[in-house]
């Protein structure tokens, strides 16, 4: 199977027991350790953090070290989806940092393991044809099953009646983050994800990637946006870290914690853009054409929030920024890419811009939820609307940066033509 792997040591060499190998450990074994390590790598890091944020509140004279190792099994926990119940009050936002976090470990290791394994099942001449390979499924299922272990013992050690977890949804968050990044890590990996991949029209696969890019850069400009917002009102947010009377212990600690929520702020800077916004409670919204908040937690993150009132006269040309986005990555991504054909030039465009729209979509559908008793149930972008001004913003912005870049490589090989001929 070494023969899938781009540039294969055995091909080059021809050592292939010895390589071979490397490729054909055991498949159970090696996807279970695998499961189990993507599983331990962050929750360890999330126990530390833990441990370091107990000792700096008052040098660890409240609470004891368990204490602080479960607040870090709870925080992987809650990038799972779990939630907590402080006092009666549900909070069910997942910090998103460390699902980001979790979903990258999960991926790297998924890759390790699918090389590790690459050698069992059919070669590509086998598979192309038509001999079913289970190769990456049943790695798949051993990684996902690795992974689940981990994650039930920590619910149980890390449980109780006072928080309130709910451990349904923390199975089902590990199931999805191993079916995702675990199964896209072992195929490509495996070298499976190119031979499923050829079998792919080359406009789809253009549309495909284009739309990863786009989400990719979208994001990059929400939360650029976001950090411009915080320092442009960042004595506020001085302001409310110093009326929390928190020393440099506990102000370390809290900033931590902010910084696993910068994602889902970006996220909310990005509904923001898009037009429809968001809300921060029952009743409110934040958007370009109109601002609506009342009293909100002193938490500093809140400071990066619009006055309350009529918005600036410029604002509103805020939601030129997706589209414009969209068509510059479409027209960078097609110039690497090129096609002289209309229709794909506008196939790939406007297709990659859709599936970028539905792709932000699902992102937008996890950055919200309960942040507290009374109206601070209601939290996060409005995420139907959302889905439907990405998918209109992205796709016409993917359609006219396709369409400009087909435009300009036609021009430019009509001129080379006519250079040639003269």
């Amino acid at each position: 199977m070494t023969s899938l792997l781009p540039g294969s040591s055995t091909a080059l060499t021809g050592s292939g027991d010895r390589h071979d190998a490397r490729h054909r450990r055991p498949l159970v074994l090696v996807a279970a350790l695998g499961g189990i390590g993507a599983a331990l790598a962050p929750l360890l890091v999330c126990l530390g953090v833990g441990v370091v944020g107990w000792f700096l509140s008052d040098a660890g004279t409240h609470g004891t070290p368990r204490g602080g190792l479960r607040v870090g099994a709870l925080g992987w926990l809650m990038a799972h989806g779990s939630g907590v119940h402080v006092d009666g009050v549900a909070v069910t936002v997942m910090p998103l940092g460390i699902t980001a976090l979790v979903a990258w470990t999960i991926w790297r290791l998924g890759h390790r393991v699918g090389d590790s394994v690459s050698g069992h099942g059919p070669d590509a001449d086998r598979i192309a044809d038509g001999e079913r390979d289970w190769t990456v499924l049943v790695a798949t299922t051993v990684f996902t099953v690795g992974y689940l272990v981990v994650t039930i013992l920590t619910l149980r050690m890390a449980g109780g009646a006072d928080v309130g977890l709910a451990g349904g949804r923390v199975v089902l968050w590990a199931i999805a983050l191993c079916l995702t990044a675990g199964f896209a890590g072992i195929a490509t990996g495996s070298g499976r994800a190119a031979i499923w991949a050829a079998y792919l029209p080359a406009a789809a696969r253009a549309a495909g990637a284009l739309a990863l890019r786009i989400v990719g850069g979208y994001l990059i400009l929400s939360t650029a946006v976001f950090l411009v917002a915080l320092a442009v009102d960042f004595d506020t947010a001085v302001n409310v870290m110093s009326r929390l009377h928190t020393d440099a212990g506990d102000a370390t600690t809290y900033t931590a914690l902010c910084l696993t929520l910068v994602p889902n702020a970006a996220l909310f800077a990005g509904s923001y853009l898009l037009g429809p916004g968001f809300v921060v409670g029952t009743g409110t919204l934040v958007s370009p054409s109109l601002v609506s908040i009342g009293p909100l937690p002193m938490f500093p993150l809140f400071a990066a929030l619009p006055g309350n009132g009529p918005t600036p006269a410029w604002t509103p040309y805020l939601l030129a920024l997706p589209l414009l986005l969209a068509a510059f990555v479409a027209a960078r991504r097609q110039r690497r890419n090129p096609t002289l054909r209309w229709d794909e030039g506008a196939l790939r465009g406007c297709a990659g811009g859709v599936l970028a729209g539905v792709l932000l979509g699902l992102l937008t559908a996890i950055a919200g939820g309960a942040v507290g008793p009374g109206r601070m149930r209601d939290f996060g972008p409005e995420t139907f609307d959302v889905l439907v001004h990405a998918i209109t913003a992205f796709g016409i912005g993917g359609l006219l940066g396709g369409l400009a870049m087909t435009w300009w490589q036609r021009r430019a090989s009509r001129e080379a033509s006519l250079d040639s001929e003269a």
